[in-house]
């Protein structure tokens, strides 16, 4: 038995804990807020704001932890990389982390490499043509974006300030809005080589730039290759060490474009996705290289249709209760809502993620479309008149 410290409270991180508590060890977590989930629900917890490193690093050495496990953050892989100072395995050294985490040094290194992502500009004044995307480099959720679609100097500006206002560093980038699907490519590597992957459809119901609807994707064989591809280019440059990279892109008319990536586990409980989709340990192999294990290559049985939809609200209200429009075979219910809560536009007030189960793909896909078009539920508020 090991003692580990997971760096993460949220309840996307929960799965993971669960996979550490299983494997026998003697799980620690660590984070600012004791409201969170884990916070609430792990037997050792530690109330310390992860991203001051030099406070998580001292708690790291007095305690003597034998692993870290960053959670489903980048501000949590971010932190194992200093705090860890390179004594702990599963973790890049800090000029990778800082490769893909960083919006700008991504596409900096992905151009280098000659992998598709979007075109960059890097004087505002210089630029014309229409549409532009602006965010922050170091943001994430949706937060701080803008789309440009009819560019004017004072339009400019305003996005500009707006990102510069949600990224920590003050930093933000200016590119080519790129039209088409996004996606999510989930790969584990080993020995900088695709082992084992797959592939995500992922939509924004409530916010055009918050994923809130997703299924995993079959029989997309050519563009996973393609995607495999990129992905060991890319841990080939940096020297990433055995574990998950994911990686967000939008394929259009123009093929694909890689929009970013991260080595931390995906949030909104996407571990679980996959899991019940295709019966493979997500959290597990995620949690094991951080472990000095080998990621176990698993054989999978038959895919099932599941739909993953995070219930949020486009506008303000209170929560009396959701009422739902259609029958559904919910596998599971994660609630993260109480009535008479104040909810906030997505993404920053969620009622809860629900995992659906449908009988065949175009059951699937049909259920899809309705969650898309907000036709799934209605969240009733606790001011409406009764019907």
């Amino acid at each position: 038995m090991a003692k580990v410290l997971l760096v993460d409270t949220n309840f996307s991180a929960t799965p993971i804990y669960q996979a550490l508590q299983s494997a026998g060890h003697e799980v620690h977590v660590v984070g600012g807020n004791p409201r969170d989930c884990l916070a609430k629900a792990a037997s050792r917890y530690w109330q310390l704001d992860y991203s001051d490193t030099t406070a998580l690093a001292a708690l790291i050495d007095a305690q003597g932890f034998d692993f870290i496990v960053p959670g489903c953050t980048d501000r949590s892989y971010a932190s194992c990389v200093a705090a860890g100072r390179d004594r702990f395995p599963g973790i890049d050294a800090p000029h990778a982390m800082e490769a893909i985490n960083h919006k700008a040094r991504f596409r900096e290194v992905a151009a280098r490499l000659d992998l598709p992502v979007p075109q960059v500009f890097t004087d505002p004044e210089a630029v014309r043509g229409s549409p532009l995307i602006v965010k922050p480099v170091d943001a994430f959720s949706g937060k701080g974006i803008t789309v440009i679609r009819e560019s004017s100097g004072a339009e400019m500006a305003k996005a500009i300030e707006h990102a510069r206002s949600i990224s920590p560093s003050g930093e933000f980038l200016l590119e080519e809005y790129v039209e088409g699907q996004l996606y999510s490519h989930s790969a584990f590597i080993c020995g900088q080589r695709v082992i084992q992957d797959f592939m995500v459809r992922e939509d924004g119901s409530a916010n055009p730039f918050v994923v809130d609807t997703s299924h995993v994707l079959q029989d997309e064989s050519i563009l996973l290759q393609t995607l495999r591809q990129h992905i060991e280019t890319l841990a080939a440059e940096l020297d990433l060490v055995d574990g998950l990279v994911h990686t967000q892109f939008i394929a259009g008319k123009d093929g694909v474009r890689l929009i970013e990536a991260t080595r931390r586990c995906p949030g909104d409980l996407y571990s679980q996705l996959i899991e019940l989709s295709t019966g493979f340990p997500y959290a597990e192999a995620y949690a094991q290289p951080f472990l000095g294990q080998q990621i176990s290559a698993r054989a999978m049985g038959p895919s099932r249709p599941v739909l993953r939809h995070t219930i949020t609200v486009p506008t303000a209200q209170n929560l009396a209760h959701v009422s739902f429009r259609r029958p559904l075979a919910i596998e599971r219910w994660v609630s993260l809502g109480l009535i008479g809560d104040r909810l906030h536009p997505s993404p920053a007030g969620r009622i809860a993620v629900i995992f659906c189960i449908e009988p065949n793909p175009e059951a699937l896909a049909d259920l899809y479309q309705c969650a898309l078009r907000r036709e799934l539920y209605t969240v009733v508020d606790c001011y409406a008149s009764p019907a």
